[in-house]
């Protein structure tokens, strides 16, 4: 047991004491603490079908036999962060673990697969959105679920917090009717993939408290409205700031025109959370701070380029970073570009 925990250790880089294997293995225990530790990505190698049955909450899922697993591994997967796998019994985990060794990755397999998991009595989920886990400021659990492009779903102390909710988009519905009310639903401007009326149906209870620019309360009949500046207390631990979003490229400043569309910060217990909307490097981000989680949009001409959230990463210095919103973008050269800068970039399926 000691010789096992001091090779995980040195999967952290903390020690050198594991010989010349080039990945580690984990029993269910191991693991179950291993993946806690915010400097690891938990990977699921199964197919999609396998996955949608029951997987460990939080795993980012990439098919080992696909013949690009390893291309998409290096485009989801930060090279600075140890990658903790498993699949269904430990082989193909196996296989995938040594093939990312092979290209630089520190990787921990873990033994008897998702099947000795089970055995252990440890949980699972069906929910096959991708999941971000976080701890506020006094140590209670946020979770930010990656539905769709600029579609996000936050839960925290119990509230559902929807953020431009729509039904569908290309081949991609979310089931929004599954979903409880929201209690808490914000839009940030008009666009079809920002604003559906459907999904705000769906989502919309007693309780709910709908908050939106003018423009899509006009739209709707009703609705909250913010404008850029306005701040709202909700509750003792929670705010809202509505801050700029809009274009600023000649060419383009009829996408989002300034003063018209919201980006939003959400502070919740301590943690702050920035919803950019469709924006693109404006100079009012210099003015934006302590972000603990920044969504930035990646979908030139109506949003930004790579070049140019690279850019708003580097003045907003957030500490975990989503590219969001990036349709057919190739965003997987952006963790790269700021591996230098502290930031943890996370590519989740918001295409």
């Amino acid at each position: 047991m000691k010789k096992i925990l001091t090779c995980l250790l040195a999967t952290f880089g903390l020690t050198s004491a594991c010989g010349q294997q080039n990945f580690e293995n984990a029993d269910v225990q191991e693991f179950s603490e291993l993946i806690t530790n915010p400097k690891v990505v938990l990977l699921d190698v199964r197919t999609a079908e396998e996955y949608a049955e029951g997987h460990i909450e939080g795993a980012v899922l990439i098919d080992q036999k696909q013949d690009d697993f390893v291309e998409k591994a290096k485009a989801v997967l930060p090279i600075d962060k140890t990658i903790a796998i498993y699949c269904r019994s430990g082989r193909r985990s196996t296989n995938a673990a040594e093939k990312l060794a092979d290209i630089g990755y520190k990787c921990v397999n873990l033994k008897g697969g998702i099947m000795a998991w089970k055995e252990a009595g440890k949980p699972v989920t069906t929910d096959t959105y991708e999941v971000d886990v976080f701890q506020t400021k006094s140590g209670k659990t946020l979770k930010c679920y990656a539905l769709t492009h600029a579609s996000i779903r936050i839960q925290y102390d119990g509230k559902e917090i929807e953020i431009d909710p729509v039904t569908k988009l290309g081949n991609k519905t979310i089931d929004y009717a599954s979903m409880p009310k929201a209690d808490y639903l914000l839009v940030t401007h008009e666009h079809f993939d920002h604003f559906n009326q459907g999904a705000i149906k769906l989502l919309t209870g007693d309780k709910t408290r709908f908050i939106t620019n003018k423009r899509c309360a006009e739209m709707y009949g009703s609705g909250e409205v913010m404008k850029n500046g306005d701040k709202i207390q909700i509750t003792d631990d929670f705010t809202i700031e509505a801050v700029l979003a809009y274009n600023i490229t000649e060419g383009r400043t009829q996408f989002h025109p300034k003063g018209r569309d919201n980006g939003y910060i959400l502070t919740i217990d301590g943690l702050r959370i920035y919803i950019a909307g469709d924006t693109e490097d404006i100079p009012e981000m210099a003015n934006i701070k302590n972000i603990d989680i920044a969504f930035l949009p990646c979908n030139q001409p109506y949003t930004m380029t790579t070049e140019q959230l690279v850019k708003a990463a580097k003045i907003i210095k957030p500490q975990v970073l989503f590219p969001y919103h990036y349709g057919q973008t190739n965003v997987s050269g952006i963790s790269a570009q700021l591996k230098d800068e502290g930031i943890d970039v996370r590519i989740r399926h918001y295409e």
